[in-house]
Formats: structure tokens, C-alpha cells, sequence
């Protein structure tokens, strides 16, 4: 999963020929005219005709010759204009003015993704010392500013611009159309940097809210050289007081609207919260951080008192009163997972739906897609299991036998967790010394692995990738969670790797980074792109060579195919047919093996961030249909390194725009 706050059939080549045919099938097919229509429609034809000849015969006679008839012509619509090779000058100044408007008012205000580009210098200088305004009253800025970007983007003719530039503008204006649907038609809810990027119904959540993003966004992306950086730190820990109290008044706000996050939700949000409030302030990452970066950069100051003063004064104050107002809100909490039991909520999901996919399918669609997949992949896996020499009991049950095997786990340990660090070092070297032979380009960054901090890791993912700054100046890094090393067997690290790491997330960010794309395009993330990608890449691991020698590995690939796979089911499952809690957790265990402890962690996911799971399979299984389709029409002249090319430099694109990136080079 990237980290987006700073910022069918071909499956059957790894699955084998019955999982290429279901998949097949469970694409969405046209739809036909019912056969009643159709006859209703003959039969019609044919009383007319009947009609005809009889009003014919009585007024010319037998053998009169008929009279020519004459039919209007359905009128139709003039076919578009040819797009031109360059863009006109007008078209072109227009759309570089529309780019820098928005990306310039973006800036102002979102200073701390300034930051988390490294853009923060400069011209934004002042932006490091900043933290949004997290206020009620800022929503209805949000919306007159972009407001303000349709209006630039609607004074630029289209029609004037060349096929590369309309793959810039297109993806721009699905991107702040689709952000201003959701800022008008919902009073409630988040959407950026502070839910990591995605639509999340509560303001407050276990992976929503101020207390999640800012500790992580000091430490890993505010840069300490100079005594200004060590006075902005401080600046912005007083901004975080001031976020945390107006995202509680926005939390009550939204009460009175009757949004309030499910009881479960409710937990594990105060369980962090009180973490971060109650844990000694000799190891606060806060304190800590600041103190040390300052002293080696050789900056004199009282920077640990300073910090001290502020995280055990208004930030612990304003902690509490969060803690407080989350607590009060729990006896009233509902245990229900469903955003459709919010105001509006299907139309909610439904638009969560679409930018998790950025297509148009609904999410009954996706259900029974999902539901194919698993049926097929379970088949597949099942296979293979049983060359392991695994035979009894059920897929889920067989593949949970191998979550607890003591041969794959690591210890959990110091010890042990530096040495799975290192075993995934060892993993993106290997990969790295194959990645000529199938991209002409590659990144220049090299991506770094971390531990994901103690303080957020009970409710963080199981690993995301957070991309490096557009400068080159901060490398992008694969953040791993090891707050236990039995959720991560050894057995399933690989495939985590090459999703994060390369040929995934840091290859296809870092390759977006260093391409020749507008700025406003190149901090652009379509999730069903990125992640879709990033689960292509997998699959690209094993067409590579990567799990030739790797029986367990290609399990854990399959494994995690399937778990997308039931991703599908699950979130249309919760939010669009209302499954519980319990319901979603029973089915991810039944079929994929996992430990309780993580998919319900993967389903409380879920459930704050709606729609957001639904990207990964529905965009792999785009990226493979445009490769299948490119292998068809180039046959012996197809070049998988082209290929790739492609559709990498073009940036991240809604799905709809990357058919437009190979169609523009006649590729498909």
C-alpha cells in the first residue's frame, strides 16, 4: 500500500488454464436486449409492414409501381476532431496556467505536503512551519478552491491539445472533479493527507486524524540542517495542539449529524491516543526526535526542554480532551461496520467505490467478481499446497498451518526482526539485478526499509510504501510493521516486498518522480494505478524467475492474490450488503488463513476507509487485459520493456486514462 499523505484472463499465466477461463467469465459482459423486447420489436417491424403494403394497394391499384419512400435519417453526431501532434500555444499556456493555479493554491493550503515533497524551501519556505487548518471552516475553503480548479481547467479547450497533454489534463480534472463531489455532497468525513490520502467517513478513527499523522510526519519528513528547521519543529508542535482541538470539535460536529465511528473503531483509536499521551517522555519520538537531529546538526538550543514544555503541556492537554470526548461517545456508539447506515451512505460508498477503482463499476460488480476469484485462486492454491506435501483440511486451514509453523517464523525479538530487516534487504537486491531484462527504465533512488515506529504500529498496516521527495533529496522507504514477527512468517515476505519495494510501489513512484511530467501530475496517485500496479508487479515477480526456487514464496504470492481477491467480497460485503464486523473477519480467516488478530485488523481497515481495497485486484486485472491486448495487436514485435515504459512514465492515471496512455501510442 503506498502512503498516499505525501502525495481477467491473463492471471491464468500464473494459475493455470481452468483459473484463465473463470476469470474470463467473470468479466462484466454487455448487455443484451431481453428476448421479449426483441420480438416485441419484430413484431412490431412486421404489423408495420403489413400496414404499408395494405394503405399501398388502396390507393394506387395492383399493379401500380410504388412510390419511392423516403426516411429521415437519424441525424449524427459530427465525428471529433483529429488530435493534433502539438498542442495549439493557446491550449498549451492555458493548461500550464490551470496546472500552476491549482498547484500553488494546493500548496498554500496543505503545508505539510509540501513538506512530505521536500517543496518546503523556497518560494514555500513558510510551509514548514505550518500545519493545516483542521477547522470546521476550512471544509468550505476546500471546496471554493477547488471550485476554483474546474474553472481553470474548464477555460482550457481540449480539443486544441495533443494526446499526451490530454492525458495530463484528463487525469488532473477526474481527480478535482471527483475530489469537489465529495467535498459538496458530504457534510461529514475526511479526505487527504490526514486519512492517508483516502476518503474515510470520521474525522477521528484508528487510521484517520492529526494524533496519526503528524508524530510520523516530524520525524521522517521535516528536515533538521539549520536552526529555522528546529524553530519551525517547535512551530508545528503548536500547530498540533490546534489540530488535535479542532478535529475534536469536528468529531461533535459530526455526532450531531449522527456520523459516529463504530464502537470498535472507537477502541482502537483511543488505545493509540493513550499511547501517545501516556508513554514516558524519555522515549517520546517527538521529544526525541527533535532533540536529536538538532545536536547532530551541530544546533546549540534548549530544543529538549522546548519540545518537553509543548508535548507535556498543550499536546498531552489537547490529547485529553480527545480521549475524553471519544470516550463519551462510546455508550452510544453502534457495533454496525456499514457506511450505507450513514446519512446519504450509499451514495457514499458509491463514490468511495469510485475513487478506490476510478472506473465506473458498481459495487455489486465487483461483489461477484470477488466471489469468482476466490473460488478459482482457492482451486490454484489448493494445487499447490498439496505438492508441499499439505493435504488435509481446507485451503484456509492448511495455509493458517503455515502461519504458525516455528520453521517460518522469525523470533520475536530485537534480534530477530533486525534479521527479517535484513533477509528484505537481501530480497531487493535480488530483484534489482533483474529488472533490466524488463524496464528500459529505471529508477534512479534506491529505496531504504524501516520499521514502522512502536508508538502508531498497533493500528498501522502490515507494510505501505511512503514515496520519496520529488527532489530526489529523501528516499522513498518500505515501511514493515514487526509489532509481532508471527504476522509476518517468512513465508510471505517475499510477495510483500516486491509489492512495496521493486518491481512495485518505490519502482513505479520513483520512475513517476523522475519523469518529464508536470509537478501537479507528478504527485498525482490513482490508487486503483498504484495499487493495481503494485500487485501486477507480484505476478511479475514469478513471470521474472523470483519464485522458481521458492515452493513457500509462491505460495505466499497466490496467498496474497487471493486475500485481494476477498477484498472485493468483503468491502462491498460490509458496506454495500451490510455484513457485520464479525461476518467480514469469519470470511478473510475461513479463506485465506490469516491469523484473527490480522483480518480484523484488516477489516477495521476497511471499514474507515471504504472503497480503498477495491483498487488492487480491479487494477491489476487492467494493467494485464491492456498487456494481454498489446501481446494481440504487436504479436511477435511485442516488448514487454516498451510496455512497461509506457504506462510508468505516463505517471499515475485514473484506469480509464492508462487505455487512453497505450491507445495514444497505438499500442493497443
Amino acid at each position: 500500500m503506498v502512503d498516499r499523505r505525501y502525495i481477467l484472463g491473463a492471471l491464468g499465466a500464473l494459475l493455470g488454464t481452468a483459473a484463465t477461463d473463470a476469470i474470463a467469465k467473470a468479466k462484466p459482459k454487455p448487455k443484451k436486449a431481453s428476448s421479449k423486447k426483441a420480438a416485441s420489436s419484430k413484431s412490431a417491424r412486421g404489423k408495420k409492414g403489413k400496414a404499408d403494403a395494405h394503405d399501398k394497394k388502396g390507393k394506387r391499384g395492383r399493379h401500380e409501381r410504388p412510390e419511392p419512400r423516403h426516411v429521415a435519417e437519424t441525424p449524427r453526431e459530427p465525428p471529433p476532431p483529429p488530435v493534433p501532434e502539438v498542442s495549439s500555444p493557446e491550449a498549451a499556456a492555458a493548461l500550464n496556467t490551470a496546472f500552476e493555479q491549482i498547484l500553488k493554491e494546493q500548496f498554500l493550503a496543505q503545508p505539510t505536503v509540501v513538506t512530505g515533497l521536500g517543496f518546503d524551501k523556497g518560494e514555500y519556505a513558510a510551509a514548514k512551519s505550518r500545519i493545516e487548518d483542521r477547522s470546521e471552516a476550512s471544509k468550505a475553503s476546500t471546496v471554493a478552491r477547488l471550485g476554483r480548479a474546474m474553472q481553470a481547467l474548464n477555460a482550457v479547450d481540449r480539443d486544441q491539445l495533443s494526446a499526451s497533454d490530454r492525458i495530463q489534463y484528463d487525469s488532473v480534472r477526474w481527480d478535482y472533479a471527483t475530489q469537489l463531489q465529495l467535498a459538496q455532497g458530504f457534510a461529514y468525513g475526511d479526505y487527504g493527507a490526514y486519512s492517508w490520502g483516502f476518503a474515510s467517513p470520521y474525522v477521528i478513527s484508528q487510521l484517520s486524524g492529526a494524533y496519526q499523522y503528524i508524530p510520523d510526519l516530524l520525524d521522517s519528513q521535516h528536515t533538521i540542517k539549520a536552526r529555522g528547521d528546529a524553530e519551525a519543529y517547535l512551530m508545528r508542535l503548536d500547530g498540533f495542539a490546534r489540530a488535535l482541538d479542532q478535529e475534536s470539535e469536528r468529531f461533535r460536529l459530526d455526532q450531531g449529524r449522527g456520523v459516529v465511528p463504530p464502537d470498535f473503531v472507537i477502541n482502537a483509536a483511543l488505545k493509540q491516543l493513550t499511547a501517545l499521551r501516556d508513554g514516558d517522555p524519555a522515549s517520546n519520538t517527538l521529544i526525541n526526535s527533535l532533540d536529536r537531529r538538532a545536536t547532530q546538526a551541530g544546533i546549540a538550543g534548549t530544543w529538549k526542554d522546548d519540545a518537553t514544555a509543548r508535548v507535556m503541556g498543550p499536546i498531552k492537554d489537547a490529547l485529553t480532551r480527545q480521549i475524553d470526548l471519544l470516550t463519551a461517545a462510546l455508550p452510544n456508539a453502534a457495533h454496525d461496520a456499514s457506511v450505507r447506515n450513514l446519512p446519504n451512505g450509499e451514495a457514499y460508498y458509491a463514490l468511495c467505490a469510485r475513487l478506490g477503482t476510478s472506473t465506473d463499476n458498481t459495487p455489486r460488480e465487483i461483489h461477484l467478481l470477488g466471489l469468482d476469484l476466490v473460488g478459482k485462486l482457492s482451486d490454484e492454491i489448493d494445487r499447490r499446497l498439496r505438492q508441499l506435501g499439505l493435504t488435509q483440511g481446507s485451503v484456509g486451514a492448511r495455509m493458517n498451518a503455515m502461519y504458525v509453523d516455528p520453521k517460518y517464523i522469525y523470533p520475536n525479538t530485537d534480534e530477530g526482526k533486525a534479521k527479517l530487516l535484513s533477509d528484505l534487504n537481501a530480497k531487493v537486491a535480488a530483484v534489482q539485478a533483474r529488472l533490466p531484462q524488463y524496464f528500459g527504465v529505471l529508477p534512479k533512488a534506491k529505496v531504504s526499509i524501516r520499521r514502522i515506529p512502536a508508538e502508531t504500529e498497533a493500528g498501522a498496516p502490515g507494510g505501505y510504501y511512503q514515496p520519496g521527495s520529488i527532489d530526489g533529496s529523501r528516499p522513498g522507504v518500505y515501511n514493515i510493521n514487526l509489532r509481532d514477527t508471527a504476522n509476518n512468517p517468512s513465508w510471505t515476505l517475499p510477495t510483500l516486498t516486491y509489492h512495496e519495494a521493486i518491481p512495485g510501489h518505490h519502482l513505479q513512484g520513483t520512475i513517476q518522480n523522475e519523469a518529464q511530467l508536470p509537478t501537479i501530475r507528478k504527485i498525482q496517485s490513482f490508487n486503483a494505478y498504484v495499487e493495481g500496479w503494485a500487485l501486477y508487479a507480484e505476478q511479475l515477480a514469478g513471470e521474472m524467475g523470483l519464485y522458481d526456487n521458492d515452493p513457500a514464496g509462491r505460495i505466499g504470492y497466490l496467498h496474497d492474490a487471493l486475500f485481494r481477491a476477498v477484498r472485493l467480497v468483503v468491502d462491498t460485503g460490509i458496506h454495500y450488503l451490510g455484513w457485520s464486523r464479525e461476518q467480514a473477519v469469519t470470511y478473510m480467516m475461513d479463506a485465506t488463513g490469516d491469523s484473527e488478530s490480522a483480518a480484523s485488523a484488516e477489516i477495521e481497515r476497511y471499514c474507515v476507509w471504504p472503497g480503498q481495497a477495491l483498487g488492487y485486484m480491479v487494477g491489476k486485472l487492467t494493467w494485464l487485459r491492456l498487456r494481454d491486448a498489446a501481446k494481440a495487436k504487436q504479436k511477435g514485435a511485442f516488448d514487454i520493456k516498451a510496455f512497461h515504459d509506457a504506462g510508468l512514465t505516463a505517471g499515475s492515471v485514473p484506469l480509464s486514462v492508462l487505455e487512453q496512455v497505450y491507445r495514444a501510442r497505438d499500442m493497443v
